[in-house]
C-alpha cells in the first residue's frame, strides 16, 4: 500500500511541477508583449493589468501601443461589464 502512495504522491507532485512551468512560459510571454503593448500608456499599471488578463486568456497580444486589434480576433472582442473593450 505504502510503495502505491508513494508513486501516485511522485506522479502528482512530477505533473503540478510541469503546470507551473507551462504557467510561468505563458506569464513571460505575456509580460513582454504587454510590456511593449503598454509602453506609451498614460496609466501603464492598469494598461498592464487589463493587458495581462486579456493575454492570458487569449494567448495573444496585437503588436504596437495602439490599434491592430484585428490581429487577435479574442483580443478585440473582450468586453468589461459596461459592453465597453477591456483589452488595452
Amino acid at each position: 500500500m505504502k510503495p502505491v502512495f508513494a508513486a501516485v504522491f511522485l506522479l502528482c507532485l512530477v505533473f503540478s511541477s510541469s503546470l507551473f512551468e507551462v504557467t510561468m512560459a505563458a506569464s513571460g510571454f505575456c509580460d513582454s508583449k504587454c510590456s511593449a503593448r503598454c509602453s506609451k500608456a498614460g496609466i501603464k499599471d492598469r494598461c498592464l493589468k487589463y493587458c495581462g488578463i486579456c493575454c492570458e486568456k487569449c494567448k495573444c497580444v496585437p503588436s504596437g501601443t495602439y490599434g491592430n486589434k484585428l490581429e487577435c480576433p479574442c483580443y478585440r472582442d473582450m468586453k468589461n461589464s459596461k459592453g465597453k473593450p477591456k483589452c488595452p
